[in-house]
Protein backbone atom coordinates (compact mmCIF):
# COMPACT_ATOMS: atom_id res chain seq x y z
CA UNK A 1 0.00 0.00 0.00
CA UNK A 2 0.99 3.99 -0.28
CA UNK A 3 0.89 5.18 3.26
CA UNK A 4 1.46 8.47 4.27
CA UNK A 5 2.10 8.99 8.52
CA UNK A 6 1.01 12.18 9.60
CA UNK A 7 2.10 13.92 12.58
CA UNK A 8 1.39 17.17 14.14
CA UNK A 9 4.73 16.96 15.54
CA UNK A 10 7.83 18.56 13.78
CA UNK A 11 9.66 15.55 12.79
CA UNK A 12 12.43 14.59 13.61
CA UNK A 13 12.46 16.82 16.66
CA UNK A 14 13.07 14.33 19.50
CA UNK A 15 9.86 12.98 21.56
CA UNK A 16 7.74 10.02 22.05
CA UNK A 17 5.44 10.54 19.08
CA UNK A 18 8.34 11.55 16.69
CA UNK A 19 9.83 8.15 17.90
CA UNK A 20 7.14 5.68 17.17
CA UNK A 21 6.40 7.93 13.66
CA UNK A 22 9.75 6.81 12.91
CA UNK A 23 10.34 3.24 13.69
CA UNK A 24 7.02 2.84 11.82
CA UNK A 25 8.29 3.98 8.84
CA UNK A 26 11.26 2.03 8.90
CA UNK A 27 9.30 -1.32 9.29
CA UNK A 28 6.51 -0.40 7.08
CA UNK A 29 9.07 -0.18 4.65
CA UNK A 30 10.89 -3.14 5.30
CA UNK A 31 7.50 -5.25 5.12
CA UNK A 32 7.28 -3.93 1.17
CA UNK A 33 4.82 -0.61 1.40
CA UNK A 34 5.39 2.62 -0.08
CA UNK A 35 5.71 5.10 3.09
CA UNK A 36 5.78 9.12 3.45
CA UNK A 37 5.90 11.14 6.66
CA UNK A 38 3.91 14.41 6.27
CA UNK A 39 5.04 16.88 8.89
CA UNK A 40 5.69 20.59 10.05
CA UNK A 41 9.17 22.94 9.75
CA UNK A 42 10.36 23.97 12.53
CA UNK A 43 13.69 26.26 12.22
CA UNK A 44 15.90 25.33 9.65
CA UNK A 45 14.00 22.35 8.42
CA UNK A 46 12.14 24.14 5.99
CA UNK A 47 12.13 22.26 2.95
CA UNK A 48 10.59 18.67 2.35
CA UNK A 49 13.53 16.04 1.90
CA UNK A 50 13.27 12.06 0.50
CA UNK A 51 10.12 10.53 2.54
CA UNK A 52 9.54 13.42 4.68
CA UNK A 53 6.63 16.26 3.13
CA UNK A 54 6.52 19.39 5.33
CA UNK A 55 3.12 21.55 5.31
CA UNK A 56 3.10 25.12 7.22
CA UNK A 57 5.26 25.98 10.35
CA UNK A 58 4.64 24.26 13.72
CA UNK A 59 5.25 26.28 16.94
CA UNK A 60 5.50 25.15 20.32
CA UNK A 61 2.78 25.68 22.71
CA UNK A 62 2.30 24.09 26.32
CA UNK A 63 -0.21 21.41 26.31
CA UNK A 64 -1.68 18.76 28.77
CA UNK A 65 1.28 19.47 31.31
CA UNK A 66 3.86 19.50 28.82
CA UNK A 67 4.97 20.88 25.21
CA UNK A 68 2.78 20.52 21.94
CA UNK A 69 2.90 21.56 19.01
CA UNK A 70 0.36 24.12 16.50
CA UNK A 71 0.93 24.17 12.91
CA UNK A 72 -0.27 26.95 10.87
CA UNK A 73 0.25 28.39 7.05
CA UNK A 74 -1.40 31.07 4.99
CA UNK A 75 -1.45 27.84 1.89
CA UNK A 76 -2.47 25.07 4.02
CA UNK A 77 -5.72 23.83 1.84
CA UNK A 78 -3.80 24.31 -1.26
CA UNK A 79 -0.66 23.36 0.18
CA UNK A 80 -2.14 19.81 1.44
CA UNK A 81 -4.70 19.25 -1.63
CA UNK A 82 -1.77 19.18 -4.11
CA UNK A 83 0.28 16.64 -1.67
CA UNK A 84 -2.29 14.14 -2.19
CA UNK A 85 -3.33 14.74 -4.93
CA UNK A 86 0.75 14.17 -6.07
CA UNK A 87 0.77 10.94 -3.69
CA UNK A 88 -2.22 9.07 -3.98
CA UNK A 89 -2.16 7.67 -0.83
CA UNK A 90 -4.20 4.31 -0.17
CA UNK A 91 -4.12 4.68 3.35
CA UNK A 92 -3.31 8.01 5.86
CA UNK A 93 -2.63 6.75 9.78
CA UNK A 94 -2.60 10.00 11.21
CA UNK A 95 -0.68 10.22 15.14
CA UNK A 96 -3.08 12.57 17.17
CA UNK A 97 -5.40 13.60 14.67
CA UNK A 98 -7.11 16.45 16.72
CA UNK A 99 -4.33 18.30 17.10
CA UNK A 100 -4.51 21.89 14.70
CA UNK A 101 -3.97 22.38 12.52
CA UNK A 102 -2.20 20.09 10.06
CA UNK A 103 -3.54 16.71 11.17
CA UNK A 104 -7.01 18.17 10.91
CA UNK A 105 -6.47 19.78 7.41
CA UNK A 106 -5.36 16.20 5.97
CA UNK A 107 -7.80 14.72 7.33
CA UNK A 108 -10.92 17.32 5.76
CA UNK A 109 -9.08 16.51 2.60
CA UNK A 110 -8.61 12.68 2.08
CA UNK A 111 -10.11 10.56 -0.07
CA UNK A 112 -8.20 7.78 1.50
CA UNK A 113 -8.78 5.26 3.98
CA UNK A 114 -8.04 7.20 7.46
CA UNK A 115 -6.95 5.35 10.49
CA UNK A 116 -5.67 7.09 13.77
CA UNK A 117 -3.23 6.81 16.57
CA UNK A 118 -4.15 8.20 19.97
CA UNK A 119 -1.38 8.61 22.07
CA UNK A 120 -2.10 11.02 25.19
CA UNK A 121 -3.58 10.41 28.19
CA UNK A 122 -4.82 13.24 30.78
CA UNK A 123 -7.90 13.89 33.57
CA UNK A 124 -10.00 16.87 32.37
CA UNK A 125 -9.22 17.86 29.09
CA UNK A 126 -10.69 21.72 28.05
CA UNK A 127 -9.76 21.43 24.32
CA UNK A 128 -11.08 17.85 23.81
CA UNK A 129 -14.31 19.02 26.72
CA UNK A 130 -15.46 22.15 24.59
CA UNK A 131 -14.34 20.46 20.91
CA UNK A 132 -16.25 17.52 20.86
CA UNK A 133 -18.79 19.19 18.88
CA UNK A 134 -16.46 20.92 16.59
CA UNK A 135 -14.42 17.76 15.76
CA UNK A 136 -17.01 15.56 16.04
CA UNK A 137 -17.52 15.48 12.09
CA UNK A 138 -13.47 14.90 11.84
CA UNK A 139 -13.87 12.13 13.88
CA UNK A 140 -16.62 10.56 11.69
CA UNK A 141 -14.08 10.55 8.95
CA UNK A 142 -11.65 8.13 10.70
CA UNK A 143 -12.24 4.39 9.38
CA UNK A 144 -10.40 2.44 11.97
CA UNK A 145 -9.00 4.05 15.47
CA UNK A 146 -6.33 2.64 17.36
CA UNK A 147 -4.17 3.51 21.47
CA UNK A 148 -1.12 3.01 22.68
CA UNK A 149 -2.60 1.74 26.09
CA UNK A 150 -5.69 1.00 28.00
CA UNK A 151 -5.32 4.27 29.35
CA UNK A 152 -5.18 6.03 26.15
CA UNK A 153 -8.31 4.65 25.34
CA UNK A 154 -10.03 5.36 27.87
CA UNK A 155 -9.06 8.96 27.59
CA UNK A 156 -9.95 9.44 24.09
CA UNK A 157 -13.43 7.21 24.35
CA UNK A 158 -14.45 9.97 27.05
CA UNK A 159 -14.82 12.14 24.44
CA UNK A 160 -15.37 10.41 20.90
CA UNK A 161 -16.94 7.23 21.86
CA UNK A 162 -15.96 4.17 19.54
CA UNK A 163 -14.04 1.00 18.51
CA UNK A 164 -10.25 1.65 19.76
CA UNK A 165 -8.03 -1.41 18.89
CA UNK A 166 -4.93 -0.79 21.42
CA UNK A 167 -1.46 -1.30 19.76
CA UNK A 168 1.02 -0.47 22.08
CA UNK A 169 4.67 1.69 21.44
CA UNK A 170 7.74 -0.35 20.45
CA UNK A 171 11.58 0.06 21.36
CA UNK A 172 15.08 -0.35 19.58
CA UNK A 173 15.90 -3.69 21.07
CA UNK A 174 19.23 -3.64 19.01
CA UNK A 175 20.09 -0.35 20.03
CA UNK A 176 19.80 -1.00 23.96
CA UNK A 177 21.62 -4.14 23.94
CA UNK A 178 24.22 -3.05 21.99
CA UNK A 179 25.12 -0.08 23.99
CA UNK A 180 28.06 -0.55 26.82
CA UNK A 181 27.88 1.46 30.28
CA UNK A 182 29.48 4.94 30.25
CA UNK A 183 33.06 3.93 31.71
CA UNK A 184 34.16 6.87 34.00
CA UNK A 185 31.07 5.93 35.98
CA UNK A 186 31.65 2.58 36.32
CA UNK A 187 33.46 3.41 39.82
CA UNK A 188 31.75 1.19 41.99
CA UNK A 189 29.06 3.93 43.18
CA UNK A 190 25.60 3.33 42.81
CA UNK A 191 23.96 5.11 39.51
CA UNK A 192 20.52 6.42 39.35
CA UNK A 193 19.17 7.03 36.20
CA UNK A 194 16.20 9.72 35.56
CA UNK A 195 15.00 10.58 31.58
CA UNK A 196 12.23 12.60 30.35
CA UNK A 197 11.42 16.46 30.34
CA UNK A 198 12.26 18.64 32.89
CA UNK A 199 8.55 19.62 33.27
CA UNK A 200 5.86 19.16 36.60
CA UNK A 201 4.44 15.81 35.59
CA UNK A 202 7.78 14.34 35.23
CA UNK A 203 8.49 14.54 38.88
CA UNK A 204 11.59 15.41 39.28
CA UNK A 205 11.98 17.16 42.08
CA UNK A 206 10.50 14.65 44.00
CA UNK A 207 13.46 12.28 43.02
CA UNK A 208 16.04 14.95 44.17
CA UNK A 209 14.43 15.37 47.34
CA UNK A 210 14.61 11.01 47.56
CA UNK A 211 18.37 11.64 46.01
CA UNK A 212 19.22 14.06 48.97
CA UNK A 213 17.84 11.61 51.75
CA UNK A 214 19.50 8.69 50.35
CA UNK A 215 22.62 10.92 50.41
CA UNK A 216 22.42 11.69 53.91
CA UNK A 217 21.88 8.06 55.31
CA UNK A 218 25.38 7.67 53.52
CA UNK A 219 24.54 5.02 50.66
CA UNK A 220 27.38 6.02 47.65
CA UNK A 221 25.03 6.87 44.83
CA UNK A 222 24.94 9.34 41.85
CA UNK A 223 22.23 10.71 40.34
CA UNK A 224 22.41 10.98 36.39
CA UNK A 225 19.93 13.65 34.98
CA UNK A 226 19.10 13.09 31.05
CA UNK A 227 16.42 15.94 29.32
CA UNK A 228 15.93 19.81 29.74
CA UNK A 229 12.70 21.62 30.37
CA UNK A 230 11.14 24.18 31.98
CA UNK A 231 12.28 22.84 35.44
CA UNK A 232 15.96 23.16 34.90
CA UNK A 233 16.95 26.00 36.71
CA UNK A 234 14.59 25.14 39.43
CA UNK A 235 16.46 21.56 39.33
CA UNK A 236 19.96 23.62 39.23
CA UNK A 237 19.03 25.93 42.30
CA UNK A 238 17.55 22.76 44.12
CA UNK A 239 21.42 21.48 43.71
CA UNK A 240 23.21 24.18 44.50
CA UNK A 241 21.16 25.59 47.39
CA UNK A 242 21.36 22.16 49.31
CA UNK A 243 25.14 21.32 48.60
CA UNK A 244 23.82 18.13 46.96
CA UNK A 245 27.02 16.15 45.52
CA UNK A 246 26.99 13.83 42.27
CA UNK A 247 23.84 14.72 40.72
CA UNK A 248 25.08 15.29 36.78
CA UNK A 249 22.45 17.47 34.68
CA UNK A 250 23.02 16.05 31.21
CA UNK A 251 20.83 17.79 29.45
CA UNK A 252 19.69 16.81 26.17
CA UNK A 253 21.52 13.40 24.76
CA UNK A 254 21.81 11.35 21.57
CA UNK A 255 20.21 8.31 21.00
CA UNK A 256 23.10 6.28 21.11
CA UNK A 257 24.38 7.82 24.35
CA UNK A 258 20.63 7.56 25.94
CA UNK A 259 21.22 3.95 25.15
CA UNK A 260 24.53 3.95 27.25
CA UNK A 261 23.08 5.48 30.00
CA UNK A 262 20.29 2.97 30.75
CA UNK A 263 23.17 0.39 30.43
CA UNK A 264 25.15 2.20 33.35
CA UNK A 265 22.62 2.65 35.19
CA UNK A 266 21.67 0.67 38.48
CA UNK A 267 18.40 1.46 38.74
CA UNK A 268 16.44 3.81 36.74
CA UNK A 269 14.07 6.04 38.27
CA UNK A 270 10.38 7.39 36.77
CA UNK A 271 8.67 9.88 39.38
CA UNK A 272 5.78 10.95 36.90
CA UNK A 273 2.95 12.52 38.48
CA UNK A 274 0.26 11.38 36.22
CA UNK A 275 -0.67 12.12 32.66
CA UNK A 276 1.16 9.04 31.01
CA UNK A 277 -0.32 7.24 28.64
CA UNK A 278 2.29 4.80 28.06
CA UNK A 279 5.57 4.98 29.24
CA UNK A 280 8.65 4.48 26.37
CA UNK A 281 10.96 4.76 28.75
CA UNK A 282 10.13 1.93 30.95
CA UNK A 283 10.41 0.05 27.85
CA UNK A 284 14.15 1.65 27.30
CA UNK A 285 14.86 0.40 30.28
CA UNK A 286 13.81 -2.72 30.63
CA UNK A 287 15.51 -3.44 27.05
CA UNK A 288 18.66 -2.24 28.34
CA UNK A 289 18.51 -4.44 31.52
CA UNK A 290 18.08 -1.64 34.32
CA UNK A 291 16.08 -2.18 37.31
CA UNK A 292 12.68 -0.07 37.30
CA UNK A 293 11.67 2.08 40.20
CA UNK A 294 8.22 3.84 39.14
CA UNK A 295 5.02 5.85 39.88
CA UNK A 296 1.89 3.95 40.43
CA UNK A 297 0.29 5.46 37.51
CA UNK A 298 -1.99 4.10 34.71
CA UNK A 299 0.11 4.47 31.94
CA UNK A 300 3.02 2.45 33.76
CA UNK A 301 0.62 -0.55 35.04
CA UNK A 302 -0.07 -1.49 31.55
CA UNK A 303 3.66 -1.94 31.00
CA UNK A 304 5.14 -3.37 33.76
CA UNK A 305 4.31 -5.85 36.20
CA UNK A 306 4.26 -4.93 40.03
CA UNK A 307 7.33 -6.64 41.29
CA UNK A 308 8.32 -8.13 38.42
CA UNK A 309 9.82 -5.63 36.13
CA UNK A 310 9.64 -2.78 38.43
CA UNK A 311 8.71 -1.94 41.96
CA UNK A 312 5.93 0.96 42.06
CA UNK A 313 5.29 4.01 44.49
CA UNK A 314 2.46 6.35 44.99
CA UNK A 315 3.32 9.76 42.95
CA UNK A 316 5.03 12.66 44.94
CA UNK A 317 5.52 10.14 47.70
CA UNK A 318 9.19 10.85 48.57
CA UNK A 319 9.85 8.72 51.39
CA UNK A 320 8.45 5.84 49.44
CA UNK A 321 10.22 6.46 46.74
CA UNK A 322 13.31 6.70 48.53
CA UNK A 323 12.79 3.28 49.77
CA UNK A 324 12.30 1.83 47.19
CA UNK A 325 15.31 2.82 45.50
CA UNK A 326 17.54 2.16 48.73
CA UNK A 327 15.85 -1.30 48.21
CA UNK A 328 16.87 -1.89 44.95
CA UNK A 329 20.22 -0.66 45.38
CA UNK A 330 20.61 -2.94 48.44
CA UNK A 331 19.56 -5.94 46.91
CA UNK A 332 21.69 -7.33 44.53
CA UNK A 333 19.94 -10.42 43.24
CA UNK A 334 16.63 -7.99 43.62
CA UNK A 335 18.08 -6.40 40.90
CA UNK A 336 19.10 -9.27 38.49
CA UNK A 337 15.98 -10.59 38.82
CA UNK A 338 14.35 -7.25 37.61
CA UNK A 339 16.84 -6.98 34.74
CA UNK A 340 16.21 -10.36 33.85
CA UNK A 341 12.68 -10.04 33.41
CA UNK A 342 12.56 -6.81 32.09
CA UNK A 343 15.11 -7.87 29.38
CA UNK A 344 12.20 -10.86 28.69
CA UNK A 345 9.07 -8.29 29.01
CA UNK A 346 11.01 -6.06 26.48
CA UNK A 347 10.89 -8.54 23.57
CA UNK A 348 6.86 -8.38 23.50
CA UNK A 349 7.32 -4.74 22.20
CA UNK A 350 9.56 -4.84 19.42
CA UNK A 351 9.22 -2.75 16.94
CA UNK A 352 9.01 -5.97 14.27
CA UNK A 353 6.20 -6.99 16.33
CA UNK A 354 4.27 -3.64 17.17
CA UNK A 355 4.23 -3.27 13.15
CA UNK A 356 3.06 -6.59 12.36
CA UNK A 357 0.33 -5.46 14.70
CA UNK A 358 -0.48 -2.31 12.76
CA UNK A 359 -0.11 -3.74 9.23
CA UNK A 360 -2.99 -6.72 10.40
CA UNK A 361 -4.97 -3.84 11.47
CA UNK A 362 -4.51 -1.92 8.82
CA UNK A 363 -5.77 -5.06 6.54
CA UNK A 364 -8.66 -5.63 8.77
CA UNK A 365 -10.04 -2.32 8.16
CA UNK A 366 -9.66 -2.31 4.83
CA UNK A 367 -11.34 -5.67 4.40
CA UNK A 368 -14.22 -4.31 6.35
CA UNK A 369 -14.68 -1.33 4.05
CA UNK A 370 -14.40 -3.55 1.28
CA UNK A 371 -17.32 -5.62 2.46
CA UNK A 372 -19.78 -2.95 2.89
CA UNK A 373 -18.96 -1.43 -0.11
CA UNK A 374 -17.36 1.86 1.28
CA UNK A 375 -14.07 1.85 0.12
CA UNK A 376 -12.86 5.71 -0.24
CA UNK A 377 -12.18 6.35 -4.40
CA UNK A 378 -8.86 7.01 -3.17
CA UNK A 379 -7.52 3.06 -2.06
CA UNK A 380 -6.12 1.58 -5.56
CA UNK A 381 -3.85 -1.02 -3.49
CA UNK A 382 -4.82 -4.82 -4.35
CA UNK A 383 -7.26 -5.98 -1.43
CA UNK A 384 -5.57 -7.38 1.28
CA UNK A 385 -5.56 -11.35 1.73
CA UNK A 386 -6.94 -12.63 4.85
CA UNK A 387 -3.85 -14.14 7.00
CA UNK A 388 -3.26 -15.32 10.19
CA UNK A 389 -2.14 -13.41 13.33
CA UNK A 390 1.48 -12.53 13.21
CA UNK A 391 3.74 -15.18 14.59
CA UNK A 392 5.16 -14.35 18.39
CA UNK A 393 8.78 -13.48 18.41
CA UNK A 394 11.57 -15.68 19.75
CA UNK A 395 12.77 -14.55 23.22
CA UNK A 396 16.40 -13.95 22.37
CA UNK A 397 17.48 -12.75 26.38
CA UNK A 398 21.03 -13.39 27.18
CA UNK A 399 22.14 -14.55 30.63
CA UNK A 400 23.12 -12.36 32.51
CA UNK A 401 25.43 -13.07 35.87
CA UNK A 402 25.08 -11.39 38.77
CA UNK A 403 27.34 -8.47 38.88
CA UNK A 404 28.15 -5.81 41.83
CA UNK A 405 26.97 -2.07 41.86
CA UNK A 406 29.58 -0.27 39.06
CA UNK A 407 30.88 -3.28 37.10
CA UNK A 408 28.17 -3.97 34.81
Amino acid sequence: MKIGLVTPYIYPLPGGVTEHVQHLYLNLRSRGHDVRIISSSHGIQRASEGDVIRIGKGFSVPTNGSIGTLTVSPRFLGQVRDVLAAERFDLLHFHEPFVPFLSLVVLRESRSVNIATFHAYGGFSPAYEFGQRVLGPYAGRLHGRIAVSAAARHFIDRFFPGDYKVIPNGVDLDRFRRAVPVARWQDGTANILFVGRLEDRKGLPYLLKAFRALRRTGLDCRLLVVGSGPQEREARRYVLTRGLRNVELLGRVSDGEKAQLFRTADVFVSPATGRESFGIVLLEAMAAGAPIVCSDIHGYKGVVRRGEHAILVPPRDVAALTGAIGRVLGDEALRVRMADAGWRRAEEFSWARVTAKVEQYYEFVVRRLAAGGSLPPGFRAPLPPLRPAPEPLPLQVEARAAAPIGER
